[in-house]
């Protein structure tokens, strides 16, 4: 709908749709509505900030109360105005200017702040260098190479060189794995189960929490995809790496999770929690502080939730400890709150799957923003 909006043409087909686009040439003075998807407004950010006319980008309360500034901040330095509500949260503004390279002294620590400075870099000439602090996500990169920007990597500094014109390419997009982990860690847990997850991306910047589920004890087995989507097939190295993706329970032991690791694996802590709550000893969880800036504070959230189901939770300023309780460990009836977050309301009732009786999710509802068949998917797991 925001494409429309911007004047791109788009027409479905059977097994997708073709984006006809809008050769560098914006319909400006719009309102753009980004609904849940902080993802959706922080690339938006990037994508417009350099070019002509003005946008005004707006979500729902949930996202009206995320922080935007820290993806803000470095759009600035490079010129663009924007123009954000109290506390640097929605709506936001936006008159695109003419942006201008900037090195950028601070590295950075988000997937999607990076991704919003390439989206920038694309209309600015020169080099657009940043360095990461941790590894992230990588399938901005891999995408704008595969519409002809020239993106260098070099361990964590990544480079574009501007102005770019992208060239219509076809994109094949895999399962997501984030959707996935709910229902294979649910097989983790739950002796004598097995799940496969069909067709998702085993991209080494997503799969820090399946090798995290292994280390704790799971059974993973991963079968590659023949074909263009597979690894070996002597395809464009950027396209995403496809995979089916099999669990089945077994006996976890507790971990600990920080660094690089925690950072690759953000989206999928919370129900990395609900498996430590059933391994054997104590599970860490630190350098996790982004997780209290999501659409909840999901290290508050998890651990009031988790306690109130019996587990022995320790809460950190990032992270969370988690005294698991062993292979015979089953979660208590009770209610929880979700706090409207999808991955909170996923990870909750994944926990119900090995509780004693009946456990009762407030706005449940939520788990449809990232998965709309997420409840028929666990119904069909139990059936």
């Amino acid at each position: 709908m925001i494409l429309a909006k911007l004047g791109a043409r788009i027409e479905m087909t059977p097994d997708g749709c073709q984006v006809v686009g809008t050769a560098g040439k914006l319909t400006g003075g719009v309102d753009l509505d980004c609904g849940n998807s902080g993802t959706t407004m922080r690339l938006l950010l990037g994508a417009l900030a350099g070019r002509p006319g003005s946008f005004r980008l707006y979500g729902d309360a949930s996202l009206s109360a995320r922080p935007m500034g820290r993806v803000a901040e470095p759009l600035r330095r490079l010129g663009a105005i924007l123009d954000l509500a109290a506390d640097d949260r929605p709506p936001i503004a936006i008159t695109g200017m003419r942006l201008a390279p900037f090195a950028m002294p601070e590295t950075v620590r988000s997937a999607q702040v990076k991704s919003a400075l390439l989206l920038a870099g694309l209309t600015i000439p020169g080099a657009m260098t940043l360095i990461e602090s941790v590894e992230s996500r990588d399938h901005t990169e891999r995408m704008l190479t595969q519409f002809g920007a020239k993106v260098e990597r070099f361990g964590r500094t990544v480079s574009l060189i501007g102005p770019v014109v992208l060239s219509g390419t076809t994109i094949d997009v895999p399962g997501d794995p984030s959707a996935a982990a709910f229902a294979l860690t649910g097989a983790a847990i739950l002796p004598g189960s097995s799940v496969t997850a069909e067709s998702i991306t085993v991209n080494p910047t997503r799969r820090s929490w399946l090798d995290i589920l292994g280390r704790m004890g799971a059974r993973v087995t991963i079968l590659m995809q023949p074909g263009p989507e597979g690894l070996g097939s002597g395809q464009d190295e950027n396209a995403e790496p496809v995979a089916n993706v099999t669990v089945e329970a077994g006996e976890l032991s507790g971990v600990t999770i920080g660094g690089d690791e925690a950072a690759l694996a953000m989206d999928e802590l919370p129900v990395l929690a609900v498996a430590a709550c059933c391994a054997l000893g104590a599970t860490t969880i630190r350098d996790a502080a982004e997780l209290r800036v999501k659409e909840s504070d999901r290290i508050s959230g998890m651990a009031r939730g988790l306690a109130v189901l019996g587990a022995r939770i320790e809460e950190l300023p990032d992270g969370l400890v988690i005294h698991g309780g062993g292979p015979g460990f089953r979660f208590r009836a009770g209610r929880v709150d979700s706090l409207g977050d999808h991955r909170l309301a996923m990870a909750f009732r994944i926990a119900g799957l090995k509780a004693d009786g009946p456990v009762v999710i407030d706005d449940v509802g939520s788990a449809g923003v990232s998965d709309p068949a997420f409840e028929e998917t666990v119904a069909g797991l139990l059936a």
